[in-house]
């Protein structure tokens, strides 16, 4: 059985949702998935992969994915890892592999990562601040599905099935 963490981090709550799609999915095929907050991930001693996922804010992987590898780089380098984006209200996500932005290419690079995806974000119509309420007026709604998500995690499944034991 794969010990996989599921680190995410979120300012609205949808990035959790979508690790947790992630961690049922994985669960399904037979892993041991862990979802927490990527701000609580301080060891990852009894960890076999790894899959970082980050709410996008205007172009920016979210602070806490990008501060859990920059923490934890040499131990990530060490296992396979995925780095994942949500953010894109609209279908593209969908349709469409969108390229990594800069701080998830970085990352990718830096720690050796199997694999980014991106996939559709959700912003609630009552989003407080700026420029979220703002955007809620004409861009509120869930793009994150499900589908989407579980062919991803087969893409997965099957890498981590081929991957030798630890």
């Amino acid at each position: 059985m794969t010990h996989v963490l599921v680190a995410y981090g979120t300012s609205r709550g949808g990035t959790q949702g979508l690790a947790e799609l992630i961690g049922d999915d994985l669960r399904r095929r037979g892993h041991d998935p862990v979802v927490r907050p990527a701000a609580e991930v301080a060891d990852l001693t009894d960890v076999d992969a790894v899959i970082v996922a980050g709410a996008l804010y205007a172009g920016r992987w979210h602070k806490d994915a990008r501060r859990l590898v920059k923490r934890q780089a040499d131990r990530l380098s060490t296992l396979p890892v995925w780095l994942v984006a949500t953010g894109p209200l609209d279908g593209t996500a969908e349709t469409k592999q969108i390229p990594p932005v800069a701080h998830i290419k970085d990352a990718a690079a830096t720690i050796g990562a199997r694999g980014v995806q991106t996939f559709g974000g959700r912003l609630e119509p009552d989003a407080k601040g700026f420029p979220a309420s703002t955007m809620a007026k004409t861009l509120s709604g869930d793009w994150r599905d499900a589908e989407h998500v579980a062919r991803w995690v087969d893409e997965v499944d099957s890498e981590l099935r081929s991957a030798s034991p630890r």
